[in-house]
């Protein structure tokens, strides 16, 4: 895993590659250039205004570069299409800019400020992955897929209506102007998606003419003769796909949707459909919003990280980026979150040694640092006992005032201290009714079950292997040491600055309890866990606050593979019957569409990390009700998908093949 932002060289004002030898715009008219070729010859601005009011548009790019395409693309939809329209931009790039290189080159178009400031407040140091934007009020979205193209596009989940065909002139940078870039383009494209470039270079027309495109010339701009332009009318069958991860077929008899469970996963889920007009019935039992494991007075920005770039370490740079966008966005920085820093000890030999193995991962120093044990006591505010790496983008959050925030929608309801003990789908209305002992709660389209281990609960989510663990959380008063601390400090466990003059410490972990009683056994727990932390602070903490210790207690919900199970649910006795062959031969192609609980979704599991996988699953589950390009890469998707298990039990033959 490599990263490298882009070297620019600036001539007379302008951007260009040191890498590549070319420039990023036409020192003409760049501005010009981009609403000839790519705005022109794709038709946008016919094509936004014929629209419906909720419907969507997906472009496709090849190199973000200065992202004046997309902004150009942008003003177009706002300039012609309905107001409820919304454009979906899916952008490859290998060499980012960073945020100062990408301000210095946007101020050349003040035209389009009212839109590259938007861009320019949540674009920051972007980490190898994908990296989702939401935009104008989630009117408009831009995946920024961080990755040489050829690697990210077979990953894409998409259909797109346009392509941007841009990126260094082919003579500079052969190695993407290949036929398989081609081949993707067609696979991915709807039934007459349109394309432009810049290049009229032969080889290109020649490519895309193979992967199904009819090529057309047209004039140029500035000094260039020609461009390309055209479009694919009968894209080629993508060939088999496994059935058992297909999307289902969206087909709503009106955008409603009942989310169960009012903490973060349901409030970020809620939040994501509602920007996408849908109307949202968020139920929870409990009297308030976040009273479960969301309800913890601080948590961590916590991104613990594997040098081996498993699933979980690509979903948490993906997903800790999009917080943190999301963040900044919804709350004042101050009394409910801080961007103070997470420190991570070396609390052990074992600790000590993944550290630095991560050193590997290439990550920028504004994401991570390595500091030594005088470097991480001064940067602390106290004495440490070692050194660590020091996340400077990360910190604290309240997460009741989050969701708080989450659900502030006018397309959102949210009915507190009702338990939806049943759900019947109406197949003839295509509708799902939740209810509880009083009767009906509401009736949608949809269904996502986002409460925790309790989603198991349902007839049809009882397959779904999730697991609760008890963890308490200790509330101190800081001391005059502690209130010194200026950054979170990690290890077993976690210590946060003060809020509001109190500590928050943390948390134990508890496999088979039951109970939510607040222990003093674990209050020790936590405090002996500070004390490896931080042994000064530990004993800094007088007599009377030891004797006056608040907590509180809460399950966490896991999965045996510690990933969050996100995406649509499964008749699992149906699905064991449809794949039943698997378990013979686990290599079958087979065709059998998948026999999906119309319009039922889960949203848990999101163990410890829920602050950094939970805002983030939210625009998932949208891009599946919507069908929408994917936020993460396709096999990622399959890494969070709820039937894994299923699948993986019935291959291995743990599952009763003979049931009826």
């Amino acid at each position: 895993m490599t990263h490298s932002h882009a070297q620019l060289v600036w001539q007379d004002g302008q951007p260009m590659s040191a890498v590549f030898g070319d420039v990023y715009f036409s020192r003409a008219d760049g501005l010009e250039e981009t609403r000839h070729v790519f705005l022109r010859h794709n038709q946008l601005e016919e094509r936004f205004a014929a629209l419906r009011p909720s419907g969507s548009f997906t472009i496709a790019e090849t190199g973000f570069g200065t992202g004046l395409n997309f902004l150009c693309a942008w003003q177009c939809l706002e300039a012609n299409a309905p107001a409820g329209a919304r454009l979906h931009f899916v952008s490859a790039e290998k060499f980012p800019l960073t945020p100062a290189d990408l301000a210095q080159a946007l101020a050349l178009w003040p035209e389009l400020a009212e839109f590259s400031a938007p861009l320019l407040a949540q674009y920051d140091v972007l980490t190898p992955g994908w990296h989702r934007l939401v935009l104008a009020g989630g009117r408009v979205t831009l995946t920024l897929m961080i990755g040489d193209v050829l690697d990210v596009l077979p990953q894409l989940d998409a259909r797109v209506d346009a392509w941007f065909l841009d990126g260094f002139a082919p003579s500079k940078n052969p190695d993407m102007w290949q036929q398989p870039l081609f081949q993707q383009m067609a696979r991915l494209s709807s039934p007459g998606a349109s394309f432009a470039t810049f290049t009229s270079a032969g080889a290109v027309r020649r490519g895309l003419a193979e992967a199904g495109f009819e090529v057309k010339k047209a004039p140029g701009h500035g000094r260039k003769r020609h461009i390309v332009h055209g479009e694919i009318a009968a894209p080629p069958d993508a060939g088999w796909r496994e059935p058992w991860f297909a999307r289902p077929e969206p087909r709503w008899r009106e955008r409603s949707v009942v989310v169960v469970g009012g903490g973060l996963a349901g409030a970020s889920t809620a939040n994501s459909l509602a920007q996408r007009g849908w109307q949202v019935t968020v139920i929870e039992r409990m009297p308030q919003l976040a009273s479960a494991a969301s309800g913890n007075p601080q948590g961590v920005l916590y991104t613990k990280l594997s040098p081996h770039l498993t699933p979980l370490t690509r979903l948490v740079l993906s997903g800790y980026a999009y917080s943190l966008r999301a963040l900044r966005g919804l709350l004042p920085e101050g009394a409910d979150w801080q961007a103070c820093g997470v420190l991570q000890l070396t609390h052990d030999a074992k600790e000590a040694e993944k550290q630095q193995g991560l050193a590997g991962l290439e990550l920028p120093e504004t994401v991570m640092r390595p500091l030594d044990q005088a470097a991480a006591s001064e940067l602390a505010g106290t004495p440490l006992p070692s050194g660590g790496l020091f996340f400077p983008q990360g910190g604290w959050v309240h997460p009741p005032a989050l969701v708080r925030k989450l659900v502030e929608h006018p397309n959102i309801v949210v009915k507190t201290g009702r338990t939806a003990l049943t759900l019947d789908y109406d197949p003839s209305q295509r509708s799902w009714t939740a209810s509880d002992e009083r009767g009906p709660l509401a009736v949608a389209s949809a269904v996502v079950l986002a409460g925790a281990a309790e989603t198991a609960q349902f007839d049809s989510t009882r397959h779904l292997p999730l697991k609760k663990i008890r963890g308490q959380v200790t509330s101190v008063a800081a001391s005059e040491t502690g209130s010194r601390l200026r950054t979170v400090l990690c290890g077993e466990g976690y210590i946060s600055p003060a809020r509001n003059g109190r500590h928050c410490l943390g948390a134990t972990f508890k496999f088979d309890a039951d109970d939510l009683a607040v222990h003093d056994d674990e209050h020790a727990e936590n405090l002996e866990m500070l004390a490896g932390l931080a042994p000064e602070l530990r004993a800094s903490l007088e007599k009377d606050a030891l004797e006056h210790l608040e907590g509180r207690a809460a399950f966490r919900c896991t999965s045996p593979d510690y990933l969050p199970l996100i995406g649509p649910v499964v008749a699992a006795r149906d699905f064991v019957r449809a794949y039943r062959e698997l378990a013979r031969d686990a290599t079958l192609e087979l065709a059998e569409t998948c026999p999906w609980a119309d319009g039922l979704y889960v949203n848990a599991a999101h163990g410890s990390r829920g602050l950094i996988t939970a805002p983030l699953s939210g625009e998932i589950l949208a891009s599946l009700l919507e069908g929408e390009p994917a936020p993460l890469p396709a096999d990622l998707m399959r890494a969070v998908h709820p039937s894994r298990f299923l699948l993986r039990d019935l291959i291995r033959r743990k599952l009763d093949l003979d049931a009826p």
